[in-house]
């Protein structure tokens, strides 16, 4: 089946399953094309959140099955790889736009987004805890100002979030989504 042919539900369960989403991430970061073992090292260090080095030699072997049986030939089926299990070398074929919006984007840069929201949520809830006792320089009279703050922060960490998981947006100003 060529890949012109899938419909967007062949696409999601195609890529419903994060070890061929893994996969044709990684042939997409090799240029297209690589052979087996180096695929499966990094599959297995990503989906056990390690260092390739650092891989066993049975995260290694769980992987390799699954991918040489199960994944490699589905993706091959569908018409995303080419793939030869002899000489053990796949090939990301050439349309690989249409299925750019189902991989997973960021697998090694995932921002701490979740210590920035802790963040700012404990800062506000120290200064309205200091403001409600009237110490230092918050008091009943600024605390809608720091609220105020506090707010226009999480909405630009909002913003921000938004912005670089989003790679189709056209910025002002020459910035660059990523």
């Amino acid at each position: 089946m060529a890949d012109s042919e899938l419909t967007q539900a062949e696409l999601f369960d195609v890529f419903s399953n994060a070890r061929r989403r893994r996969a044709v991430q990684y042939l997409k970061r090799q240029g297209g094309t690589c052979d087996l073992a180096p695929l499966v090292e990094q599959v297995a260090a990503w989906e056990n959140d390690t260092d390739p080095d650092d891989v066993t030699r049975t995260q290694r072997r769980r992987v390799y099955i699954s991918l040489y049986q199960t994944h490699l030939p589905m993706l091959e089926d569908h018409g995303i790889v080419d793939w030869d299990p002899d000489g053990h070398e796949i090939e990301l074929l050439p349309s690989e736009d249409e299925f750019e919006p189902y991989l997973d984007r960021h697998l090694e840069e995932q921002r701490p987004w979740h210590r920035l929201y802790a963040g700012v949520t404990a800062l506000g809830a120290v200064a309205f805890g200091l403001s409600v006792l009237a110490v230092g320089p918050l008091t009943a009279a600024t605390a809608p100002a720091v609220t105020l703050g506090l707010c226009a922060v999480v909405l630009s960490l909002s913003v921000v979030q938004h912005v670089s998981r989003r790679t189709d947006l056209d910025l002002p100003f020459g910035l660059a989504s990523r």
